[in-house]
């Protein structure tokens, strides 16, 4: 299966749906920040939605989970370098895609990627917002904070990891 010289082929269609689906997955990250820090005024207001649920703002300067937390300019362009390199492999990687759910991974993923890479261009760091959390008396358990963009990479993560490793494609034990 391949690409002909106009782009078409199955290749070609799974390149464009991949496409499609990282415009729709960043669309979606950036529509819901949008809202929730310019026309709700999420750091001024956060919303509880439950006993387990929240929308808070925090301002990551960091990477996933918080690593590499900086607050210099150099270190922001630094994880935008690493972040458009890791995109534009990523891309290379759907063009040479044989299925849709390849195609589909990889597009959540490189659509969160662009997503968060957008916060860090206007803001100078990224916008998480989910907070789910658990206590008791005794106890509390909070997880991270995260943003719809980070959804779409785990998504698109766990969708790749059960291809390799479930799907008819897994390589098998011989």
């Amino acid at each position: 299966m391949g690409v002909d010289a106009q782009g078409g082929g199955v290749s070609g269609s799974l390149t464009r749906f991949g496409l499609a689906v990282a415009a729709v997955a960043c669309l979606l990250d950036q529509a819901s920040k949008v809202y929730l820090l310019k026309v709700h005024d999420l750091g001024a207001n956060p919303i509880r939605l439950g006993p387990f649920f929240d929308f808070v703002l925090t301002r990551n300067t960091g990477i996933s989970y918080g690593l590499f937390q900086t607050d210099s300019a150099l270190g922001q362009w630094v994880l935008l370098g690493l972040k458009a390199a890791a995109v534009i492999l990523l891309v290379v990687w759907l063009t040479r895609a044989q299925d849709r759910l390849t195609a589909l991974s990889l597009g959540l993923i490189i659509g969160g990627a662009v997503g968060n890479a957008i916060d860090r261009l206007a803001y100078g760091w990224v916008a998480d917002f989910v907070f789910f959390h658990v206590a008791t008396a005794t106890w509390r358990f909070n997880w991270y904070v995260f943003n719809l963009a980070d959804v779409a990479i785990v998504a698109g993560v766990v969708c790749l990891l059960y291809e390799s490793l479930v799907a008819d494609r897994a390589a098998k034990a011989p």
